[in-house]
C-alpha cells in the first residue's frame, strides 16, 4: 500500500490523505487501474469525525477500491465557498495523478457523511457555478465526481435545513442569497452525477427530508440514483458497526448495498 499525503487546495489548510494499493501488473492484471472514493467525514463543519474517517476509507480499500480521505475546511476556514473549492481541486488532483496512482480517471465516487455528505453532493451540483467557477477556476469539469454516495446528508438551505451548517458556509449573508446559493436541490441539472442516498427517517439532527429532496431533484432531471430510508436510527450512524459504537445490523445493510451500486455504475467486480 503506497499512502500520499498533500493539500489539493493552495488557499486552505485542508489534507487530502490517500491509500493506494500496490499496481502488480504481473501478479494482478486486472487490477493496474481501479476506482477510487473520496471520503467527507461529517461534523457539523465545526469538526471532521473520526468515525466517519478511517472506518468507512478501510471498509472500501478493502473491497479493492483506492480511497483517499479529504480533511476539508471547518470552522471560520468554512467560509468564501472553501470546502466546496476544497473538494472540486481534490477530485481535479486525483485526475491529475491518476495514471501515475492506478486510478481509472472518469470512475472517482465521491462518500460523504452529514456535512461531509454535503461537501460531497456540491462537488456534484456547484462543480459549474459561476460563484466556485470565480472563486477557483475550475477546470472544464475535471473537479466533478462520477458518482455521489451520500449518508444522511445536509442538502438544503431551507425550511428542512441543518442551519448550523448552512450558517458556517456563509456567515454574514442574507437569507434569501444563502439559500439561493446553498440549496443544492435547486442546482441539481442533467450534468450532476448519478447518486446513492441513505438516512433514517428518525434523524434528528439532518431531518430526512434533506435526503428525500435531493431525491426528488434528481428524478425531475432523470439523474440516475438510489435512495435507501430506514425507520429507525438516530444520526451519524457512519458504518453501523461496533468499530463506530453504532452497530446496527440492518442498517448496516446500506454499504453492500452501496457496493453493489457502484459496480453497476463504473462494472467493477469487487
Amino acid at each position: 500500500m503506497k499512502i500520499v499525503d498533500l493539500n489539493p487546495n493552495p488557499g486552505s489548510k485542508a489534507r487530502l490523505v490517500g491509500y493506494l494499493h500496490d499496481i502488480e501488473k504481473e501478479s494482478m492484471g486486472n487490477r493496474v487501474e481501479r476506482p477510487c472514493v473520496v471520503i467527507c467525514p461529517g461534523g457539523g463543519f465545526e469538526i471532521l469525525s473520526p468515525r466517519e474517517a478511517d472506518p468507512p476509507a478501510t471498509a472500501f480499500f478493502a473491497k479493492g477500491y483506492h480511497v483517499f480521505t479529504l480533511y476539508y475546511s471547518i470552522r471560520e476556514e468554512a467560509s468564501e465557498l472553501r470546502p466546496i473549492m476544497d473538494i472540486s481541486l481534490a477530485i481535479a488532483k486525483i485526475r491529475e495523478n491518476a495514471a501515475a496512482w492506478g486510478i481509472i480517471p472518469r470512475q472517482i465516487a465521491v462518500c460523504g457523511y452529514s456535512a461531509g455528505g454535503y461537501v460531497a453532493a456540491s462537488s456534484g451540483t456547484l462543480w459549474n457555478h459561476p460563484k466556485l467557477l470565480e472563486a477557483d477556476g475550475s477546470q472544464d469539469g475535471q473537479g466533478r465526481p462520477d458518482a455521489m454516495v451520500l449518508c444522511y446528508p445536509v442538502i438544503t438551505a431551507g425550511e428542512f435545513a441543518h442551519r448550523g451548517s448552512i450558517e458556517r458556509l456563509g456567515p454574514g449573508w442574507n437569507e434569501a442569497e444563502r439559500e439561493a446559493t446553498f440549496s443544492l436541490e435547486n442546482h441539481v441539472t442533467t450534468l450532476t452525477p448519478p447518486a446513492f442516498l441513505w438516512h433514517t427517517v428518525e434523524d434528528a439532527s439532518v431531518p430526512v427530508e434533506n435526503s428525500m429532496t435531493f431525491a426528488a431533484a434528481l428524478r425531475r432531471a432523470g439523474v440516475p440514483f438510489e435512495c435507501h430510508l430506514y425507520q429507525n436510527g438516530r444520526h451519524g450512524m457512519s458504518m453501523c458497526t461496533t468499530e463506530v459504537n453504532s452497530r446496527d445490523d440492518h442498517l448496516a445493510t446500506w454499504f453492500p448495498l452501496c457496493l453493489e451500486w457502484l459496480s453497476r455504475q463504473f462494472a467493477f467486480e469487487y
